[in-house]
């Protein structure tokens, strides 16, 4: 009997059908990756595995059997049984899964003993197995830490290790490395690796990351619209897939060891920063975040800022932009010190949806720098100037919307009617309104998926040729920085260790740290996978 069993699985939300005749099966300590684009039904997959849709309205029709459990069929009281026990769920925001307000190892041993009913001593002690099991350090001390206290990679491996505390037979991964930089991603995944080696259970792992999946499974099913569109052993869809779909998300997919033709950026520096240091906190809690960093930015380039999270990336970008102010050290725009916000200087953020006002139009937002380099501003008296400026003012922003793609009829929506995708392209145009000779772009594809986060690259490729725009492109994605980038500056713990042109830091790296994030950027290719996994344990082992 397979662990997993589904046969012609439909849900359906309203007028959307999200998964449309779905099947297909996971043997016992068997892994699957499902693959696709956002809006492809790949988390819809997952939740029905545990029978998460029951009471929310979804029509959920076909057979779902986990753990000789018919999901459809069992009560509620044999899901409870089933989540946890039998199938556990990792999810892909740690924060919004653990309970801020209580410790990692309460939360982790009140799972256990739901499902157990042991001692609540007992029930602790085997929180602090499961979180040394997972490597995080100094276990007993570190249970009674809360979720704030630990970083993105530790939060996902304390997820782990409450997802391992009942000994489930599947694990089902949805998208648990998409916030995560290289070398945390390298380890989540090495150690569901080990995981599946040592405990024979089986893993569903969901990800729109095609290289994760070279990384992590034995099978892969591709899914668009609902549906399964190719569907076999790793090595053999990555490597010669079948069908045209599949060869296009692998075409969209960006490479670290291709080059990139150089964007023909003149020798002009548009911005400067010379000695920037950040501080936070004070006294003996102090740290500095950056720390004497200098770099040059030239028009029509691109400068991409690598490195772990916590290296100091985001924070040298803010204040290239003047959203912070340098605790020492300065920010030169054509020979001038800046201080304060720089409207020459533009950011796209990280998070379309919390830097976009949800009660306002994206129209709305999109205008927002106009008015404020004062074009719409008229005498309050003179209504007729003020509503001629503000035909105007309609009028670029429509412009602006059709530049990034959008149309100019979507002016007065709001960001939740748009996909991830199109909201960045409204980060863009918002970005686009103030004029800028230099856009800094902080992780601006990260929680996009290839096919959406190739469009982005191209369009903001395509901007920065024809305005002459300077871009500096901050991500822990080391693929997509080299595929946008002239030149590259590899940051760790607020320094730069090293800067260069692209191709030479890719091709000949020479800081030891610079080596080990190329080493964890994952391959297409099984194989090579397999070898770069026995590598780090050999490294992590001496």
């Amino acid at each position: 009997m397979s662990l997993v069993q589904v046969t012609d699985l439909t849900v359906e939300f309203g007028d959307l059908r999200a998964v449309d005749g779905l099947s297909f099966s996971l043997a016992d300590g068997a892994a699957l990756a499902l693959v696709g684009e956002s809006g492809s039904g790949k988390s819809t997959v997952a939740s029905a595995l545990l029978g998460l849709h029951r009471g929310t309205g979804a029509r959920v029709s076909g057979s779902v059997e986990v753990a000789g459990v018919d999901v459809q069929q069992a009560s509620d009281d044999e899901l409870r049984r089933l989540r946890g026990a039998k199938a556990a769920m990792v999810f892909q925001d740690p924060l919004s899964s653990l309970d801020p307000y209580y410790a990692i190892g309460d939360q982790i041993a009140e799972v256990h003993r739901v499902h157990t009913r042991v001692s609540r001593r007992a029930a602790r002690a085997r929180a602090v197995e499961v979180l040394d099991r997972v490597g995080i350090p100094d276990a007993p001390r570190r249970s009674r830490s809360r979720p704030h206290e630990f970083s993105g990679g530790m939060r996902q491996r304390a997820l782990i290790a409450m997802a391992l505390a009942c000994e489930p037979d599947l694990l089902i991964a949805d998208e648990p490395t998409t916030a995560l930089d290289v070398t945390v991603q390298a380890q989540i995944l090495d150690l569901l690796h080990t995981l599946r080696q040592e405990t024979g259970m089986g893993l569903l792992l969901v990800t729109h990351d095609v290289g994760v999946a070279a990384e992590s499974v034995d099978d892969v099913l591709v899914m668009r619209h609902g549906r399964a569109v190719e569907h076999g052993p790793v090595g053999t869809v990555l490597g010669a897939p079948a069908e045209a779909y599949t060869r296009e998300l692998l075409a969209a997919v960006p490479r670290v060891d291709a080059p990139r033709a150089p964007s023909g950026a003149s020798g002009d520096v548009v911005l400067e920063a010379k000695g920037l240091r950040r501080e936070f906190g004070r006294g003996k809690k102090a740290f500095a975040a950056v720390d004497d960093v200098s770099l040059t930015i030239h028009r029509g380039e691109t400068l991409g800022v690598v490195g772990e999270s916590g290296s100091g990336k985001t924070t040298l970008g803010r204040m290239l932009v003047g959203l912070l102010e340098p605790t020492a050290g300065e920010v030169r725009d054509e020979a001038r010190t800046r201080v304060g916000v720089n409207p020459a200087v533009q950011m796209v953020f990280q998070d379309p949806v919390s830097s976009l006002n949800p009660r306002r139009s994206v129209g709305e937002s999109i205008a927002d720098p106009l008015r404020a380099r004062g074009m719409g501003v008229a005498p309050f008296e003179r209504s007729r100037e003020r509503g001629r400026d503000e035909k105007r003012i309609r009028g670029r922003v429509t412009e602006l919307l059709e530049r990034v793609g959008l149309e100019g009829a979507h002016y007065d929506r709001y960001p939740h009617e748009f996909s991830g995708g199109q909201r960045q392209r409204v980060g863009i145009a918002r970005a686009l309104a103030a004029d800028p000779r230099v856009i800094v772009c902080d992780e601006p594809v990260s929680a996009l998926d290839v096919t959406t986060q190739a469009q982005v690259v191209a369009l903001l490729g395509e901007l920065q040729r024809e305005l002459g725009l300077a871009l500096v492109f901050v991500a822990h994605d080391l693929a997509v920085v080299r595929q946008v980038s002239d030149r590259v500056a590899v940051m760790r713990r607020g320094r730069i260790v090293e800067q260069g042109p692209a191709d030479e830091v890719y091709d000949n790296p020479q800081d030891p740290y610079t080596k080990q994030l190329l080493a964890a950027v994952p391959a297409l290719d099984p194989q090579v996978a397999a070898r770069r996994r026995a590598e780090r344990r050999a490294v992590a082992v001496t």
